[in-house]
């Protein structure tokens, strides 16, 4: 059975005459339904309306992860009353908004198609311009929704399909510093709590049992530590681990916290080691834009954003080199249908539709001009 877990802020007292832009997001790149109406006042201010998200964790979780044909069957089921709800929660109706934004990709296609196909509905019936958003796009633009941050900043982009390092350098311009040359990290998390019989979802599974366990006691490696180039990899993390777990079998409640604390312990190593190398990089390239006494900003999105042992060490780290480290709230961290909005409310900002034979894209790199990683799997 499905689980249901809506989010909504609260009622708003903001004269419709003052809203500038209202556009309805729908996100459904992967196991999440979600609908969301943001507004964007003409000076760039944001504010969420209402913002509802359908978890099918219950839905996946004898699986172990994420079932494609499952997930796109769950989307048409709801979305339409996700969608009605959304509105109803905004105060507004289709005749209101400005326009319709839906993720076209990356993700799993099956979803994508869902959404985009619902979304172009609205926007013919309705007359309304529609916005493709790039489902990666939506996480770098976050901190403008949520905390009026503007470009350009550092972002870090943790999920289960996605580890970059990119530079926001405005609305539709990213740099990539560094991404992961083998499996995402919310990855690496989902397979070492199935490798534990811990259960799905992973990351927050592992997370809690961390904190029960001794981070010194397995030695595990920090990949690509000290490396020059940003880049990512887990993979062979992830075989430390399994070897770990099979060399103690069976394992006991200790082992398995001490495994999960030790896992964490070398996964916040490196990252931080990363993005230490990608600051460095930024602040090079940057140094221009970045003079004259202008904030330093390292933002952390994505699901795995939310595991609170990396985003302190990420706010110890910023704090030494005079950043500003900014994670978006827990509820915006993972996918939903506000950070939808709210791009399509900024490229709209920018004068950008797309037409009504838009296609979904299971790959779609927020930036098609970078050099590849030698090595570097295919998750955007």
């Amino acid at each position: 059975m499905l689980t249901m877990a809506f989010e909504s802020n609260e009622k708003h007292a903001t004269n419709r005459a003052e809203r500038d832009v209202l556009v309805l997001g729908i996100e459904t790149s992967c196991d999440e339904t979600a609908a969301a109406v943001v507004t964007r006042s003409a000076a760039g201010a944001g504010a969420i309306l209402s913002n509802l998200v359908r978890s099918q964790v219950e839905a996946h979780r004898a699986f172990g992860g994420v079932v494609p044909e499952i997930a796109a069957r769950a989307h048409v089921e709801v979305l339409d009353r996700l969608i009605a709800r959304a509105l109803a929660d905004a105060g507004i109706g289709f005749a209101d908004l400005t326009a319709v934004a839906a993720t076209a990709g990356p993700g799993l296609i099956g979803g994508l198609m869902v959404g985009l196909t619902t979304a172009k509905a609205i926007a013919l019936v309705h007359e309304k311009p529609l916005i493709a958003v790039n489902h990666l796009e939506a996480h770098a633009l976050t901190p403008g929704l949520t905390a009026g941050l503007r470009p350009p900043y550092l972002l870090l982009l943790v999920s289960g399909g996605h580890t970059q390092l990119l530079v926001v350098e405005g609305v539709g311009r990213y740099a990539r510093l560094g991404t992961t040359l083998d499996d995402a990290l919310g990855e690496a998390f989902d397979k070492t709590a199935r490798l534990l019989g811990l259960g799905y979802p992973g990351g927050p599974a592992v997370a809690q049992l961390a904190r029960e366990g001794d981070g010194t006691r397995f030695s595990f490696p920090r990949p690509m530590r000290g490396r020059p180039e940003p880049h990512f990899s887990f993979a062979g993390l992830k075989t430390a681990v399994r070897q770990k777990a099979e060399a103690l079998a069976p394992l006991n409640a200790r082992d398995r916290a001490d495994i999960c604390a030790s896992f964490e312990a070398a996964v916040v190593e490196t990252v931080t080691d990363r993005v230490t190398r990608a600051m460095a990089i930024y602040e090079k390239r940057y140094e221009k834009a970045l003079g004259d006494g202008a904030a330093r900003c390292l933002v952390a999105s994505g699901g795995v954003a939310a595991n609170e042992a990396l985003a302190a060490a990420l706010s110890a780290l910023c704090r030494a080199r005079g950043y500003h480290f900014y994670r978006p709230p827990i509820a915006l961290c993972s996918d939903n249908g506000a950070m939808i909005a709210w791009a399509g409310a900024e490229r709209l900002a920018q004068g950008c539709s797309d037409p009504l034979d838009v296609r979904a894209r299971a790959r779609w790199p927020l930036d098609p001009a970078a050099a590849p990683a030698i090595g570097a799997g295919v998750k955007a």
